[in-house]
């Protein structure tokens, strides 16, 4: 089967000729594994490794000039060393000083019409064996990054109309935007709808936060991506259990990453609750035991998100977010031989009927 293949068998509960794998890592991992494994590109790595990673289509930005370090946002960034490689952070947030609804609506909000959709076709075309993933939107994370996050989480309770306000503009251009890449492409296999709703500790926001200012918005956007037979990849890190049932109802087919060390998260608690409406997306610990753990505990550790996840189907495993540089080049290595060695066995490629 095709990488493509296997993601639609998992999702529509076919059986599989093996377990398909995804991979998450930081550019510095990445070169790092190519150079490695001597491949020329990324997609040589993940080709090498046998990993069925999506192919993320966008269109092409060919708006207004943007200024050097900012994006069409507004948001301004720079890029910060943490010792080990280097993330882009926010430096200035452009409504911070915003004080009321009319100064949300005077904001210059990017517009689909921003971008180029005409080449998405044929790059789709070309990359049709990799299932194709496009719609990223985060709602919450670009009004932070607009307001500053403590103000951000203060508007939830204290002007949720900035919030409504604001949420309305992002999801505005994120569903006419959508709209334009599925009339360019014709059909799409993945959006990717995404929040970050918990914490390592527990979550976020208030279930009435997340339906006030999130589901009514969200139905709306995945309905645009279900009309056209598209499946849900829904991101939200830490401990999100109590959205899970929200998110289903919402049209999620697929929950990422699992990170099972945060409360309410257990591996088998969640697939037995929902393992019959989810596809399970990531699960290897990548905060503790992939970066630090031996060679054996990330074998163990693989093996265990096959017994608790993938038994029965529902399952494509990866890493429970981006695997960072101070992680051991053996330890990656050792999670795809793992993975590779599970990934044909009956009892994790067959559904459960």
């Amino acid at each position: 089967m095709t990488p493509r293949e296997r993601w639609q068998a998992v999702l529509n509960r076919r059986p599989v000729d093996r377990v398909p794998c995804d991979i998450w890592a930081t550019p510095e991992v990445v070169d790092k594994l190519c150079k490695h494994l001597d491949c020329k590109d990324s997609w040589a790595m993940v080709d090498k490794l046998g990993i069925d990673l999506p192919y993320n289509l966008d269109p092409r930005y060919v708006g207004p000039v943007l200024a050097e370090g900012s994006d069409y946002w507004g948001i301004n960034y720079k890029k910060v060393d943490y010792g080990t490689g280097i993330y882009s952070e926010a430096t200035s947030y452009p409504l911070a000083h915003a004080e009321t609804v009319a100064d949300f609506n005077n904001h210059p909000w990017p517009k689909a019409d921003w971008f180029d959709y005409s080449a998405l076709k044929e790059e789709s075309k070309r990359n049709s064996h990799r299932p194709i993933r496009t719609g990223w939107i985060e709602p919450f994370l670009f009004y932070s990054s607009l307001r500053g996050s403590e103000q951000a989480m203060i508007d939830m309770i204290v002007s949720p109309a900035m919030v409504e306000c604001a949420f309305d503009h992002i999801f505005d251009f994120g569903c006419k935007r959508l709209e334009r890449i599925l009339e360019a492409t014709g059909s799409i296999d993945l959006i990717m709808p995404s929040e970050d709703l918990g914490s390592q500790q527990g979550p976020l926001f208030s279930l009435e936060c997340f339906r006030r200012f999130h589901a009514p918005r969200f139905k709306k956007y995945i309905s645009l991506g279900k009309q056209a037979g598209a499946k849900v990849f829904f991101h939200t890190d830490g401990a999100c259990r109590i959205f899970i049932p929200e998110l289903i109802n919402l049209g999620v087919d697929i929950l990422n990453p699992i990170q099972h060390r945060c409360p309410g998260m257990e591996r088998t608690a969640l697939k037995n609750d929902f393992g019959c409406s989810l596809v399970f997306h990531g699960g290897v610990e990548n905060q503790h035991i992939l970066p630090f753990g031996t060679v054996d505990e990330v074998r163990q550790e693989v093996i265990d998100c096959f017994e608790m996840l993938a038994i029965g189907g529902g399952y494509i495993c990866a890493p429970c977010h981006n695997i960072q540089p101070v992680t051991p080049i053996e330890n990656i290595l050792a999670m795809y031989d793992t993975i590779k060695e599970l990934s044909t066995d009956l009892k994790y490629t067959r559904p459960i009927s």
